[in-house]
């Protein structure tokens, strides 16, 4: 393959997949239908857990779905469609990676956005499904029992490059995983604070 065409292949990836992790699901369905701007309420994220606060536990799990499905629907286009590089899994890595920064940095929203974990998830399950439901499994348990969702969302991202590691991924696939597990953590931080202060909002009582 020529070099001209690995990189026109690496700039449409990374392009069409910052703007697709870019699309603001919570603003919108939170704008459209309550007139209110997510960013102004609560946390200020626009993810399912903020967009719970608003519109409560139906659109909730609806915006956590969709965030899934806008992560995992880049990297799987990328898998099929993308020759470049095929035999390294490089492309659906770097799709990954955008899917979650433009949903965490929404361009459509002055670079602001959610914590990437819906998203997150969605980039891991389009990568490995097994993996993917079993990181969506222990998000599901540690949230369910400890009533956190920042605590379930930092467990299950921070486990899933040994999960990936278990199930004889590709390394490209581990060393994302890796990569997104440091970030969405990161962009916990202030939960994790709050957690140790114990301060941190509970998803039920």
């Amino acid at each position: 393959m020529e070099y001209t065409e690995i990189l026109r292949q690496i700039a449409l990836v990374t392009a069409a997949s910052y703007l697709i992790g870019s699309i603001p699901t919570g603003y919108i369905i939170v704008k459209l239908f309550t007139g209110q701007d997510i960013r102004t309420v609560g946390s200020g994220s626009t993810g399912a857990t903020n967009v719970k606060r608003v519109m409560g536990k139906k659109w909730f799990f609806t915006v956590m779905l969709l965030d899934a499905l806008k992560g995992a629907l880049p990297v799987a286009l990328t898998a099929i469609f993308a020759t470049a590089l095929k035999d390294y899994g490089v492309l659906p890595v770097l799709a990954a990676i955008c899917v979650i920064l433009g949903h965490s940095k929404s361009v459509f929203l002055n670079f602001t956005g959610g914590k990437s974990v819906a998203s997150g998830v969605g980039t891991l399950m389009a990568l490995n499904w097994q993996a993917g439901l079993i990181i969506a499994a222990v998000w599901g348990v540690v949230t369910w029992v400890s009533k956190y969702v920042s605590l379930g969302s930092i467990i299950a991202l921070g486990l899933s490059p040994v999960i990936m590691w278990l199930l004889n991924a590709p390394v490209a696939y581990i060393v994302y995983a890796l990569i997104a597990a440091i970030y969405v953590i990161w962009l916990h931080r202030e939960n994790i604070k709050r957690l140790k202060d114990g301060n941190e909002n509970k998803v039920r009582d």
